[in-house]
């Protein structure tokens, strides 16, 4: 498929444009420890891609004894100080978001605030049309909500949409909504089942489709 059959490009943004899943998880694993609990690195990897409310259930669910209100707060305390010493973008996600030539939004599984900070941070909230974050949607990532809205909302057919993803919940979401989905792995390894193409890098990605 050539660039020709492409409207719009949507992404993902953290582990995606920016490179904020490694910083998450470890002020996560801080967190925990400092709690008193002990969590291992697959437990850690299954938080990644997924939002706030549904993360805090599953550990709710798997950890009934930790203060979930107490961990959130030392959680967001360290990741918020983090991001703040400099907030590092993806590999080639500059010269993509300048080079794209396409209408771009955003599709993020962080809440509004959170995401148009980290945004702002970063210095690129001016090169998308529009930005749907959980607290937009129901149903958030791996529904196809948030990727269906952000389509309906450029007003282009979703299977005329690339995307760009790192978790398997994104590229599932994205998947659903019937988008062409590259993926970029992060910090989880993929398989790629959700994917039609899985990318080094997101300059690799967007030359498979011609976009540069």
């Amino acid at each position: 498929m050539g660039c020709s059959m492409i409207d719009a490009i949507l992404f993902d943004l953290d582990g995606t444009l920016i490179d904020t899943e490694a910083v998450g998880l470890a002020a996560g694993h801080a967190a925990f420890a400092e709690l008193g609990a002990e969590v291992d690195t697959d437990f850690m990897h299954r938080l990644v891609g997924v939002d706030q409310p549904t993360s805090r259930k599953f550990i709710a669910q798997t950890l009934p004894d930790l203060d979930i209100d107490a961990l959130t707060r030392l959680w967001d305390s360290r990741f918020h100080a983090a991001i703040l010493q400099g907030l590092p973008m993806k590999l080639g996600a500059h010269d993509l978001l300048r080079a794209a030539l396409r209408p771009m939004g955003l599709v993020t599984s962080s809440g509004r605030e959170a995401a148009h900070h980290k945004l702002r941070l970063a210095a690129i909230d001016h090169h998308f049309q529009t930005v749907i974050t959980v607290d937009d949607v129901t149903q958030p990532k791996p529904a196809p909500e948030p990727y269906l809205m952000a389509a309906q909302r450029m007003g282009v057919d979703p299977a005329r949409c690339l995307v760009f993803e790192d978790s398997e919940t994104g590229a599932e979401a994205a998947h659903l909504a019937g988008c062409i989905v590259v993926q970029v792995p992060d910090i989880v390894p993929t398989q790629g089942r959700w994917a039609h193409y899985v990318a080094p890098d997101l300059i690799a990605g967007a030359r498979h489709y011609g976009l540069i």
